[in-house]
């Protein structure tokens, strides 16, 4: 289910965007606009579908419209044509009224540089948004409190934030979006400034902390590690327009372009696919039950050596023609008895460890899932093919390294 619609959004900057909006629909380029009209080009028919209870990723370089684009989520920026829709309301329509109570109560945000009140406590910048929504002091202190201990910072209420470290900092505001109760986050950049090693630690936690509440949260980044890592879905953004969007595995596998290859030259695909995508759908499966005659028909006539066999979903083991064979010449009424033990390999397992497996047995190995339900077996070939890219850059690498100590 969507909670957030952006349909034929358009944004153009200057003192009359309506007289352009013609012109951006027919495709002016960003350069051309901004000669003939003084005009910038913000957003061109950004359109998006955010699912429920999902990290929806928005990414791109500095200029490619990503803040711009959450900004019209709460209207911080108003559009100059479309709709976005949460919930199934239009925010575009919404009063001042209706916009303050709708900013208050449904979506929170986090910034890039923390946005705390210098003057105030931790506790007090983690309450505030409470204090807004005129919630009485007792209650928005506990409350406040409670968050705090959440993200980790039991202890550091009566702190200002001056007192905190970078990624602390991070945490209260962490802390202040998530008190509201809001239903959605808007993360704007909010771990860019911070070293790496915090970094992600706030990716940990922030995992971590949606698998307990479910929010929908829209997070903009630049880092394609950051998107692949944290996102339910990525749209890439480029010069106010959107490039492509779909799973990180769609962006990984099939990117649409040379912009968004360039993103790509330096994540490392072993770290982000995993063991489903080394799978081939099985063309034969058997069951417990199935006859021994049966089985060996089937298996010669795909020329296969061994096959699956399954109890309901789940897998038993795995069977070669040989047993089958055995099990005609003595007549049993089914391959129950005749099955082996399958190694096996979970669906969340890294593609390296996929490679790892494979390079210590001969044998088949199969995907499984939750409940040990049978997804598809290993294809040695299909590894490869996701692999070589890693092994091409790691020989480069070696290569290079090799060279400049020569």
């Amino acid at each position: 289910m969507s909670k957030i619609e952006v349909r034929n959004i358009y944004k153009i900057f200057g003192a009359h965007p309506g007289r352009w909006l013609d012109e951006a629909r027919n495709g002016i380029s960003k350069e051309e606009l901004l000669a003939k009209s003084g005009h910038t080009l913000g957003l061109r028919d950004i359109s998006l579908s955010i699912e429920e209870g999902s990290i929806y990723v928005v990414m791109g370089l500095s200029g490619s419209g990503k803040s711009t684009l959450i900004r019209h989520f709460n209207r911080l920026i108003e559009p100059s044509a479309g709709q976005i829709l949460v919930d199934g309301e239009d925010v575009v329509s919404l009063s001042p009224r209706q916009l303050e109570q709708f900013r208050q109560r449904k979506m929170s945000m986090v910034f890039q540089r923390f946005g705390l009140f210098p003057h105030r406590t931790v506790l007090e910048n983690v309450a505030y948004g409470l204090t807004v929504q005129g919630m009485k002091k007792p209650e928005r202190t506990e409350k406040a409190q409670y968050w705090l201990e959440q993200v980790g910072l039991s202890g550091f209420g009566e702190q200002y934030p001056h007192q905190l470290s970078g990624g602390m900092q991070q945490r209260v505001g962490l802390a202040r979006a998530l008190a509201t109760d809001a239903e959605i986050l808007l993360m704007d950049e909010a771990f860019s400034a911070l070293d790496p090693l915090i970094r992600r630690e706030m990716q940990d936690q922030l995992l971590q902390l949606q698998a307990q509440l479910n929010k929908t949260i829209v997070f903009i980044t630049h880092d394609l590690d950051e998107a692949l890592r944290l996102g339910n879905r990525i749209a890439i953004l480029k010069d106010g327009e959107l490039i492509q969007e779909g799973t990180p595995e769609d962006i990984l596998l099939a990117p649409a372009n040379d912009y968004v290859q360039s993103f790509l030259q330096d994540v490392n695909r072993s770290k982000v696919l995993n063991a489903v995508h080394a799978a081939n759908e099985p063309s034969l499966t058997l069951t417990m039950r199935s006859r021994p005659a049966h089985a060996l028909e089937r298996m010669a006539a795909l020329r296969f050596e061994y096959a699956a066999v399954l109890d309901g979903k789940r897998l038993a083991g795995v069977i070669t023609r040989e047993k089958v064979q055995e099990a005609v010449s003595r007549g049993a009424r089914d391959i129950a008895g005749y099955t082996d033990e399958m190694a096996t390999i979970p669906a969340t397992a890294g593609l390296d460890e996929v490679l790892g497996r494979l390079l210590r047995t001969t044998e088949p190995v199969a995907v499984t899932g939750e409940d040990d339900e049978f997804l598809g077996l290993v294809s040695r070939s299909k590894v490869m093919e996701l692999v070589t890219p890693v092994l091409e850059e790691t020989a480069a690498a070696q290569e290079s390294g090799t060279d400049e100590a020569a």
